[in-house]
């Protein structure tokens, strides 16, 4: 099938509720939305770290910055009145953190999505919803192949879990509710302007801008690392398609290629090639919660439905990272930084 991009034109004045923007991946649709001129309505209660993408390349420019929490019905309401297409991206999305603040995790994932879906519903010009969870809601049994969309829900942790239950959610409102409702499934993006607590990415970037060393838990997990412009443009196809075709309300992976699942040991190791100066790591040995050792998702749904496919390949998000981080330790103007990313992603064929 011939690859579909992402339609500027159709984003055009398309009014868009977008909950979680503050956060790393929702700052990168927020920006990429605007930069096509759709009239962004951003919906969070905080920016979530210190220092963010959000503040650095300064999304409140772009976006109807509203605050407030998934958990409070309300206001969902209210910033979902106009709304013609919304992206529900607020989570809490820290796995070690679900172990600490269980009820929190759920209240937010679960009750935050229901919040969010009951607002859509009630918006009578709402053209389309998509729910972004996570690959992790799959019953991870740890084998060698990889999850597709019909394979069952699941989760060791409760952050998992919490997933697997917003999926049975999304199922349950598309089928008794008639909502034009998709869900899509990526995990492990990464990219510059993330700080989020326990990712690798932020671990190792902020050790190498300090010229310390970093410690990393599980040097041989394996996970489908991507860039995350990559399944951010899986998004942005699967709410186009979704407009006028009800039939692409359903489940959808958006990952790497087969090849580029990749041990944390791996990317670590690249990350130090490319920094100047080279990166220090440890293994930490100490007790952590469990995390999955074998994780990947098959995409070829979205291949051969939507005309998806990666744009960036892991060589090439590798370096963007390392351009990313090295231009804020030089003191840069990042949000020039960011678009000049975006902008260099939109002009790459796909692969």
């Amino acid at each position: 099938m011939e690859v579909v991009d992402v339609d500027p034109a159709f984003w055009r004045g398309k009014r868009v509720l977008l909950t979680g923007h503050t956060g790393f991946k929702g700052s990168w649709l927020a920006l990429w939305l605007a930069s096509m001129g759709a009239e962004v309505t951003g919906f969070s209660d905080i920016v979530p770290t210190d220092p963010s993408l959000f503040e650095l390349a300064r999304v409140g420019e772009d976006v109807r910055d509203l605050r407030g929490d998934v958990r409070d019905y309300e206001a969902v309401a209210r910033a979902a009145q106009r709304a013609e297409i919304v992206f529900h991206l607020a989570a809490q999305p820290i796995v070690r953190r679900s172990f600490v603040a269980p009820r929190e995790t759920y209240e937010v994932n679960v009750m935050g999505t229901v919040n969010v879906f009951e607002a859509a519903r009630a918006v009578e010009g709402v053209r389309a919803v998509i729910n972004v969870t996570s690959d992790k809601c799959y019953e991870n049994r740890e084998w060698e192949w990889a999850y597709r969309e019909d394979e069952p829900m699941g989760g060791h942790d409760p952050y998992s879990s919490s997933k697997g239950a917003s999926e049975l959610v999304t199922s349950a409102w598309r089928r008794s509710f008639g909502l034009p409702l998709a869900s899509a499934r990526a995990g492990n993006v990464i990219g510059g302007g993330d700080w989020g607590e326990d990712r690798l990415i932020p671990d190792v970037m902020r050790a190498a801008v300090a010229g310390e060393p970093v410690e990393i838990r599980n040097p041989g997990a394996t996970r489908p690392w991507q860039h995350v412009l990559n399944p951010l443009s899986g998004y942005l196809v699967l709410a186009q398609t979704l407009w006028s075709d009800v039939d692409a309300a359903t489940a959808w992976n958006f990952g790497p290629p087969e090849g580029e699942a990749k041990p944390v040991a791996w990317i670590v190791e690249r990350l130090d090639a490319r920094w100047s100066g080279g990166l220090r790591w440890e293994h930490d040995a100490g007790e952590h919660p469990h995390e999955a050792t074998y994780l990947k998702v098959d995409s070829s749904r979205a291949r051969a439905r939507l005309g998806w496919a990666p744009r960036w390949d892991l060589a090439r998000t590798l370096d963007s990272i390392v351009e990313w981080y090295a231009a804020l330790r030089d003191g840069a103007d990042m949000r020039a930084v960011t678009l000049g990313q975006l902008d260099a992603f939109n002009t790459l064929t796909a692969q």
